[in-house]
C-alpha cells in the first residue's frame, strides 16, 4: 500500500478527509486499519492576505513547501482537501515534489459517471468566481451554474465566519438549503459541496439536491489509489494537462 500525504490548508476540511480516509481503510481492511497517512498543515492565516491581495503565486509557494515536507516524510503522493487552495496550485510553476490528485477532477469524474448534467457550485467566493469547476465539468460535457451574486455572499460569509473554524448552525444550514433550493429551481440536477467544510453542515438528508460531497470523494479516491485500485496520479500542480 502507498504512503497518503495530506496537504492541509484549512484545518476543519482537512480533518474530515483524513478522518474519511481512515474509514475506508476500516471498512475493507478490518477494523483499525488503513494505509499509512501524514498531514501536514500551515496555518491558513500564513496565505489570507495573498489571498485577498489576489497574489496566487505566494500562496502556491507556501503550499508547495508543505508538499515537501510531505515527501520528506515519505509520502508517496498527495491528496490537497481544499478546493480554492487548488486555484494556487494549478497555476504555471516548478513541479510540485509529488504527483496528487486534482480534487475539481474527482469530482467532476463522479458528476459524470452518475449522469449529471447541471451541477450546482458552492465554494468559496474565490472557487465559485473562477474557472476550476466550470473547466472540470465542462470537459465532461456538465454545466456548472453558481449561485447569484447575493447568495455568493452569503456562502462565502458563512464558510469564512463559521465553518472553518468548527461552527455549524441551523441558521447557515437553511440558508444553503434555501441557495441550493433556487438551484435547482434554475435546473441543476446535483450540487457539488465544493468548500471541504460544507458536507459538515449540508447532509444528503437536508440537501434539495442530490450532493456531490468533495472531501469524502477525494478521500475515497485517496483510499483507491492507495491500495492501488486507482492508477498512480501523474498531476504535479500546473494546468491540468499543462
Amino acid at each position: 500500500m502507498q504512503h497518503l500525504g495530506i496537504l492541509a490548508h484549512s484545518a476543519e476540511g482537512a480533518a474530515l478527509c483524513f478522518r474519511a480516509f481512515c474509514q475506508e481503510g476500516a471498512a475493507e481492511l478490518g477494523a483499525y486499519d488503513h494505509p499509512d497517512v501524514t498531514l501536514d498543515c500551515v496555518s491558513m492565516a500564513r496565505s489570507m492576505a495573498a489571498w485577498d491581495a489576489g497574489d496566487h503565486q505566494s500562496v502556491r509557494a507556501t503550499l508547495a513547501g508543505s508538499v515537501g515536507r510531505l515527501a520528506r516524510a515519505g509520502a508517496d503522493f498527495f491528496v490537497c482537501p481544499d478546493n480554492t487552495a487548488h486555484l494556487a496550485l494549478g497555476l504555471p510553476g516548478e513541479k510540485l515534489p509529488l504527483a496528487g490528485l486534482h480534487i475539481a477532477e474527482v469530482v467532476a469524474e463522479r458528476a459524470a459517471r452518475d449522469g449529471h448534467r447541471r451541477v450546482g457550485v458552492l465554494g468559496t467566493a474565490y472557487t465559485m468566481d473562477g474557472s476550476l469547476y466550470g473547466d472540470a465539468l465542462g470537459s465532461r460535457g456538465i454545466a456548472a451554474e453558481v449561485p447569484d451574486e447575493d447568495d455568493r455572499r452569503t456562502v462565502h460569509r458563512i464558510i469564512f465566519d463559521e465553518l472553518v473554524n468548527g461552527v455549524f448552525t441551523g441558521p447557515a444550514r437553511r440558508e444553503y438549503v434555501r441557495v441550493i433550493g433556487r438551484l435547482a429551481a434554475r435546473g441543476c440536477d446535483a450540487v457539488a459541496l465544493v468548500c471541504t467544510e460544507i458536507p459538515l453542515l449540508v447532509t444528503p438528508e437536508v440537501s434539495p439536491l442530490p450532493t456531490l460531497d468533495s472531501t469524502r470523494l477525494l478521500a475515497r479516491a485517496a483510499f483507491e489509489t492507495a491500495v492501488g485500485r486507482r492508477a498512480a496520479p501523474r498531476w504535479r500542480g500546473g494546468p491540468l494537462g499543462g
